[in-house]
């Protein structure tokens, strides 16, 4: 820690009121990604859909995040979940969750840029970010088939917000097409 505080950081209002606008806006985009998708199609991607849910926090490791949930059924036998995550300074992940019961074939996540995270710890961005990262280009794992799956992907968002909601709705339909 240094001893002085940094005094100008402290009073510069505009620093604040960026990255409070830059939150609104992605509580935005995902509010509009998730009204993209109706109830029945997330149903029919998994039948005990629990709705959609948008969160924020101060401190993954230091940074602010926001999260849009998309089914939200957490078991690690018969759970889904589709979640896209806005981390400040590291970026926006799409994580898709599938319990022990719950197979898809890895072969559309694969193709479509997931790779498979680390299975014992789904629901730490921060561990799944460096998993990802640190494996090499072959997103084949030693999970078995009956083994819960994490999906993973980072998504570079471009332009306006009506091409980042483009995105990020392609990317959505793309994993409720993996169901058939």
């Amino acid at each position: 820690m240094k001893p002085e505080l940094d005094l100008p950081l402290w009073l510069d209002q505009t620093i604040v009121q960026r990255q409070n606008q830059l939150k609104t806006d992605f509580i935005d985009l995902f509010e509009q990604l998730g009204n993209s998708v109706r109830s029945e199609e997330l149903s029919h991607f998994f039948t005990n859909s629990k709705g959609k849910k948008i969160s924020k926090g101060n401190q993954l490791l230091g940074f602010p995040y926001l999260v849009l949930d998309l089914i939200r059924d957490f078991d690690l036998e018969t759970g889904c979940n589709i979640r896209f995550v806005s981390w400040f300074g590291h970026g926006l992940y799409c994580c898709v969750f599938l319990g022990k019961t719950k197979l898809l074939p890895d072969q559309s996540f694969v193709e479509n840029g997931f790779k498979l995270g680390r299975n014992d710890l789904p629901w730490d961005l921060s561990a799944q970010v460096d998993w990802i990262k640190n494996q090499a280009a072959d997103s084949k794992s030693s999970h078995k088939q009956d083994d819960a799956r994490l999906w993973i992907k980072e998504i570079a968002l471009v332009g306006d917000r009506d091409t980042c909601l483009e995105i990020l709705c392609k990317e959505l339909k793309k994993i409720l097409q993996a169901n058939g």
